[in-house]
C-alpha cells in the first residue's frame, strides 16, 4: 500500500476509534442520565457524582470524529451532515440541554431541583435517540424506504438501551450500598433489549445491503468472520450470568462493565468490517471522499501528535478518579 492509500485508511480508522471511544464513554454517562428519575434526590446526587469529573471530556471524541470527517473527508462530510441535519440538531440540543442542567441542578433551589432533574434526562434522551436514528441512516447509506427507515427506527432504540446498560454497569462499578444494587437490577432489566437489539440489527443489515451479505455470507469468508458473533454471544451470556450474582457487587464489581464494552466492540468489528472501503454504504468510498494528499499529509502530523495527547489525558483522568465517587460537591 502506498502512502498515498494508507492516508485515507488511517483516518477511517481515527474516524472509527473515535467514534467507537465517544458511545463507551459518554455512552455510560447518557445511559446515567436516562437511568436519573428512577432513583429519590440523594441517590440523583450519587449518580451525577459517579459521572462528574468525565462527563465533559467524554465529549472530546465526538468533536474529534466530527473534526476528522471535515478535514479528511470533506465530500462524505457534506454528504452526512446534509442527510442528518435534522436529528444532528436533536443531539446537539440534547447535549446542550444536559451541560445546562449538569450545573444548574445543584445551585438550583429546592422546588427548582426536579426540572433541572428532568432537564439532564431530557437531555441524555433526546440525544441518545439521535444518536441511535443517526446511526441507522448512515449504516443503511441513507436509502429511502420503509425498510431503511424502520431499520433506523429499531437502531433509534437499541442505542439508548446499550447506554442504560452501559450506565447501570458503570455505577454498579462506581457506587456503593442501595445504589449498587439498583443499578445491578438495572443491568440485568436493559441485557435483554441490547441482546434482542443486536440480534435485529445483525439480521437487517446484510437484508438491507447486498454488499454487507456477500461480505459476510462468502465462504470460507464467513467461517472466519465467525468468531465475531460467538464471542459477543458468549461475553452476552457471561454479562447476564455475571449481573445475577449478588457477589458482583464486591471484588467483581468492574466486570460487567468491561464485558458490556466488549460486546459494544464486537459490534464495531462487526460494523467496520460491513463498511469498509465505504464510507458511505455503496455511494463513496473513502479513497473518493478523501482530502488531497498534501493536505492529509498535513492533518496525519497534527492527528499523530494530537490523539496520543488525548488518550494519555483520558487515561490520567479515569486514573486519577478510580475507586468509588465521593459525595457531590461543586466550589
Amino acid at each position: 500500500m502506498s502512502f498515498d492509500q494508507f492516508l485515507p485508511v488511517f483516518f477511517f480508522a481515527v474516524l472509527g476509534v473515535a467514534m467507537l471511544l465517544y458511545v463507551l464513554l459518554d455512552g455510560f454517562d447518557l445511559g446515567v442520565g436516562l437511568l436519573l428519575p428512577l432513583v429519590p434526590r440523594a441517590e440523583k446526587d450519587a449518580m451525577i457524582a459517579a459521572i462528574g469529573p468525565f462527563w465533559d471530556a467524554n465529549e472530546t471524541w465526538l468533536v474529534l470524529g466530527v473534526g476528522i470527517l471535515l478535514i479528511a473527508f470533506p465530500q462524505a462530510h457534506g454528504l452526512i451532515l446534509g442527510a442528518l441535519y435534522l436529528p444532528v440538531t436533536a443531539m446537539l440540543i440534547g447535549l446542550i440541554l444536559r451541560g445546562v442542567a449538569f450545573d444548574f441542578r445543584v445551585k438550583a433551589r429546592d422546588q427548582h431541583q426536579g426540572l433541572w432533574d428532568l432537564a439532564f434526562f431530557a437531555g441524555s434522551l433526546t440525544a441518545s435517540l439521535a444518536q441511535g436514528w443517526m446511526l441507522g441512516r448512515y449504516i443503511s447509506g441513507f436509502a429511502e424506504g420503509a425498510g431503511p427507515l424502520a431499520f433506523a427506527g429499531l437502531i433509534a432504540l437499541a442505542l439508548p438501551a446499550a447506554y442504560v446498560l452501559l450506565g447501570a454497569c458503570w455505577l454498579l462499578l462506581k457506587s456503593e450500598g442501595a445504589l449498587q444494587e439498583k443499578a445491578q437490577r438495572w443491568g440485568r432489566r436493559a441485557l435483554p433489549a441490547v441482546a434482542l437489539g443486536l440480534i435485529l440489527i445483525s439480521l437487517a443489515t446484510p437484508w438491507l445491503s447486498d454488499t454487507v451479505r456477500a461480505k459476510w455470507f462468502a465462504m470460507p469468508v464467513f467461517l472466519a468472520l465467525l468468531p465475531i458473533p460467538l464471542a459477543c454471544g458468549a461475553a452476552l451470556l457471561g454479562l447476564g450470568w455475571v449481573l445475577g450474582r449478588p457477589r458482583v457487587r464486591e471484588e467483581f464489581a468492574w466486570l460487567p462493565f468491561v464485558l458490556s464494552i466488549f460486546v459494544l466492540l464486537m459490534g464495531f468489528f462487526g460494523l467496520a468490517y460491513s463498511l469498509y472501503p465505504y464510507i458511505i454504504m455503496d455511494r463513496l468510498s473513502l479513497f473518493e471522499a478523501a482530502a488531497s494528499t498534501p493536505a492529509l499529509t498535513v492533518i496525519f502530523i497534527g492527528t499523530v501528535i494530537t490523539v496520543p495527547m488525548i488518550l494519555a489525558y483520558t487515561a490520567f483522568s479515569y486514573w486519577v478518579f478510580r475507586g468509588k465517587s465521593s459525595s457531590l460537591s461543586y466550589g
